[in-house]
């Protein structure tokens, strides 16, 4: 009915156009029969080589997950140079305490642990804990040396052991693996997990600044973690401004580096034991009799009197 008119019809050129201007189908993202067949007329060393390298990876991939995540250290022989270097967090179980600052911690990797997922438990009993421990040094502090080798202990050095076990022990905390001390103990940085929030952890070392039963440890090798040696000091002026812990009268007889290099160098005890009243009861008469004999001749003794 159309064909007559001199102008064309708009909707027969839109037809026309829609005809001729079909978009094209979109790329296929898989590959083409003719591809597949190129791939499965690869030469078979090839074939070989290929399946070969991706196996390989995988399996170094595998390796590497592993003992990043589920292996664990049995015991400190067992933390490698390249876990030092990369300062490498840990975590585990705290199995004891033995002085102020250190603690034997059994490491838990991966999963299965908890009591969500508890398919694994840490041993109890000391026959099983044998050899499978970590002995933890906790860096940057210094604590009241115990009794040791015939050594007397210093004050306040019971308490600064009662307040770490009833702390840590039996807790999970996390553990930044630094370096190996001269008696074996990895120095580490710890953080203690809490009990409702496990993601939430607070410095351990921090904890007992604060709590007043350690001092800053400033000597050679110390570390301070991302915390840094001014955050130590800071929190241990104010356990001092405050007296609580060892800084109850103000101020310490001797500190606990002190302690240790007076005894590396051969000293003698700090305090001296004192003597019963008895002997010095007895004691003390002959001490001013002797005292008074030398006084009164000592003018005319010919190599004097010595103290």
């Amino acid at each position: 009915m159309t064909s007559w008119l001199p102008w064309r019809s708009s909707s027969t050129e839109t037809s026309q156009v829609s005809k001729s201007s079909k978009p094209a189908d979109p790329p296929s993202s898989l590959p083409s029969s003719l591809d597949f067949k190129q791939l499965t007329t690869l030469p078979p060393p090839l074939l070989a080589l290929a399946s070969f390298s991706l196996g390989s990876a995988s399996a170094l991939l595998a390796a590497s997950v592993y003992r990043r995540y589920f292996r664990r250290i049995p015991n400190g022989d067992w933390v490698t140079p390249d876990i030092f270097r990369n300062r490498r967090w840990v975590k585990g179980v705290v199995t004891s305490v033995g002085d102020a600052d250190n603690f034997r911690m059994y490491h838990t990797p991966g999963f299965g642990w908890r009591w969500l997922l508890k398919f694994r438990d840490v041993p109890s009993a000391s026959r099983d804990l044998k050899n499978q421990t970590i002995h933890i040094r906790l860096a940057g502090i210094d604590a009241p040396e115990a009794s040791h080798f015939g050594r007397p202990a210093q004050p306040y050095a019971a308490e600064a052991l009662a307040w770490l076990k009833s702390n840590i022990e039996g807790r999970r905390v996390y553990c930044q693996l630094i370096r190996r001390d001269q008696y074996g103990r990895i120095v580490s940085n710890v953080t203690l997990a809490s009990r409702l929030f496990p993601w939430r952890t607070k410095p351990v070392q921090l904890a007992m600044l604060a709590a007043g039963w350690v001092t800053t440890y400033e000597q050679a090798g110390a570390e301070y973690g991302v915390w840094g040696l001014e955050e130590f000091k800071r929190v241990e002026a104010e356990a001092r401004a405050a007296r609580k812990g060892i800084w109850a009268s103000g101020k310490l007889a001797e500190t606990p580096a002190e302690y240790k290099r007076r005894y590396a160098g051969g000293g003698v005890s700090f305090t001296p034991n004192p003597v019963p009243s008895a002997e010095k009861g007895a004691a003390a008469p002959r001490l001013r009799r002797k005292q008074t004999v030398l006084g009164r001749f000592g003018r005319w003794w010919p190599w004097g009197v010595r103290a």
